[in-house]
């Protein structure tokens, strides 16, 4: 499938940065690739929702860079989703920092608006909009629920339906907002869950 160029690119450097995930990231990141792996030919669909507190910038990178990493290794059957303890928006910051790593984003406007993510024109169209971890959008059982901040992880023990579960915590980069380094910080963080997301999936069998 032909990625977009810039896209293409950015891909290839995050590749070439697999050395520089740390053993005990690699050892989670492991355990979600033996997850899927288990489960591919059980099931026809392996559903990973990524959830966070407000459902609008880790969890939405993390699903929309889990599509893309299994889009290029060819791992199929995987579907990704992501949601929240309560709902927001999809923040417009890190909507900037995919469009810089060379996605096709659409917006439709709107209070919380649906936004149409696309890593190549041969590929799915990823709908990305804020809401709850259980809205109806998402799957209700057999998921794995990938928790993306430690607010969720702690304040959420139990995700019901979820057949497996795993903290995968990133900082958030809202802490940069309304700063000069908001876009920096941003892009720092689409780098590592975009690094780290692709080694998950180069290590799954197609």
């Amino acid at each position: 499938m032909p990625f977009y160029p810039t896209l293409a690119d950015f891909i290839e450097a995050r590749q070439a940065e697999y050395d520089d995930i740390p053993e005990n990231r690699k050892l989670l990141l492991g355990q979600l690739a033996q997850y899927i792996q288990s489960q591919k030919g059980e099931a026809p669909k392996v559903s990973l929702n990524f959830i966070c507190t407000h459902n609008s910038r880790r969890s939405h990178l993390s699903q929309i860079w889990a599509a893309t990493a299994a889009a290029f290794y060819g791992i199929g059957g995987v579907q990704t989703f992501s949601g929240g303890t309560e709902a927001t928006t999809f923040h417009p910051n890190a909507v900037a920092a995919l469009k810089r790593a060379g996605f096709d984003i659409q917006n439709p406007g709107g209070k919380n608006p649906h936004y149409r993510v696309r890593f190549s024109n041969a590929g799915p169209e990823i709908e990305s909009f804020s809401k709850v971890y259980d809205d109806p959008f998402n799957p209700d059982k057999h998921f794995v629920a990938v928790m993306t901040c430690s607010d969720a992880d702690e304040n959420c023990p139990f995700i019901p339906g979820a057949a497996f579960r795993l903290a995968l915590t990133y900082e958030d980069p809202k802490i940069a907002d309304g700063t000069p380094r908001e876009a920096e910080k941003y892009d720092a963080t689409v780098r590592q869950i975009s690094r780290e997301l692709l080694y998950a999936f180069s290590l799954i069998q197609a």
